[in-house]
């Protein structure tokens, strides 16, 4: 058997590396990542192998007008950007915030490793296995001090141990390699709700401590990433073990499939309330029709909607979803990472990371269709 991924929305499954603003030049509405050792070559014949050693030591972006024909001409590979707006987007941003990261790649190109699908599988069953009960426990094992790592025992009292774990049921490989020329440069802003009188609007975030008004978003931080654009299929092996899904009580992928199903419902909901409040109206509709979408093969065995990769948040990596129960905010309220989002009393979590496409905002990240076949 063998699966198919298509994105829904932009897509980035990243390996942890970045591009720096010295490791790359823009050129005609796309980045061009320069060969270095190429360029080393030929400067190391001449005088100015010590000018460019310099350059790349000091600045915090390489002089186009010195350096331009390298971008023309010993360009390693380029990435054109979704837009041209994001060209003066790009000048007119300092290189700290021009640090792009890119799509998992290896020596045969770029590809969706195995680990991020499964990874996204797994959290949509823990979502359905998830209730008040786990809550408790979780609870009544919290003392003065909070738990050092609550996620770990809600996985195990949802999943079970290692030897128990229903995931063992399904096997994936990492996807065959796709043409380099299928990614696009996306630039994303922070959309966070905040509170005016006695209603709350949308704000965008920015470099200082602040937010832009909703009608200002160009002064908002942007920043930006290779993605994989909506359309874009990866494909590779896919395997139920039968010895396991027996084990499991028959699981195999169609309930782990429903359970994705199920999640991703929720999900969207949640968004969707999200963007309703903002006023984001272009990315509402693009929620409607990954729901649509979601309510069309939700029948099918073969196939589920889930939320993969980069950008997606707390919601998108959480088996629990409610925020607004008092049970899972008091055990947020107790980590310090969190403590001080929930006590604001605001929606949790009050931001999400928006992608923007001719300079609107479009899209929410990492939505996928997966298919078996």
């Amino acid at each position: 058997m063998k699966y198919r991924l298509t994105a829904l929305t932009p897509i980035l499954v990243g390996d942890g590396h970045k591009l720096s603003p010295i490791d790359y030049m823009v050129w005609k509405d796309q980045i061009s990542i320069l060969d270095q050792q190429r360029i080393f070559r030929l400067l190391s014949r001449g005088p100015r192998l010590e000018g460019y050693l310099t350059q790349l030591r000091k600045a915090e972006k390489l002089d186009f007008a010195s350096w331009g024909g390298f971008a023309q001409n010993y360009a390693e590979r380029r990435i054109p950007f979704e837009h041209s707006s994001l060209t003066p987007a790009w000048e007119n941003e300092r290189a700290e915030f021009l640090h792009i990261p890119t799509f998992c790649s290896g020596p045969q190109g770029a590809f969706l490793p195995a680990s991020a699908l499964k990874g996204s599988l797994r959290t949509a069953f823990a979502f359905t296995r998830w209730n008040e009960g786990v809550l408790r426990e979780l609870a009544s094992r919290q003392g003065d001090r909070p738990l050092r790592r609550p996620g770990e025992a809600a996985e195990a009292m949802t999943l079970g141990s290692g030897t128990n774990d229903p995931m063992r049921a399904i096997s994936a490989g990492d996807s065959a390699p796709v043409l380099t020329n299928t990614f696009r440069i996306y630039m994303l802003r922070v959309a966070a709700l905040t509170v005016h009188g006695n209603h709350y609007e949308l704000g965008w975030k920015t470099a200082t401590r602040g937010y832009a008004p909703w009608n200002r978003a160009t002064d908002g931080q942007p920043s930006f990433a290779e993605m994989a654009p909506p359309r874009t299929q990866f494909s590779g092996a896919w395997k139920v073990t039968a010895r396991q899904a027996v084990k499991q009580g028959h699981l195999g992928h169609e309930k782990i499939f429903q359970a994705a199903n199920e999640h991703a419902s929720k999900l969207l909901e949640a968004h969707w309330h999200y963007c309703e409040t903002a006023g984001l109206t272009r990315v509402k509709a693009s929620i409607d029709s990954v729901g649509h979408l979601l309510a069309d093969i939700s029948k099918r065995s073969d196939a589920c909607v889930i939320n993969i990769g980069w950008a997606g948040g707390f919601l998108g990596k959480s088996a629990f979803i409610d925020t607004a129960n008092e049970e899972y905010r008091k055990l947020l309220r107790a980590l310090p990472f969190y403590e001080r989002a929930i006590r604001s009393g605001l929606p949790f979590p009050k931001t999400r990371r928006i992608v923007f496409e001719h300079g609107e905002p479009a899209n929410l990240p990492g939505w996928a269709l997966l298919e078996v076949y």
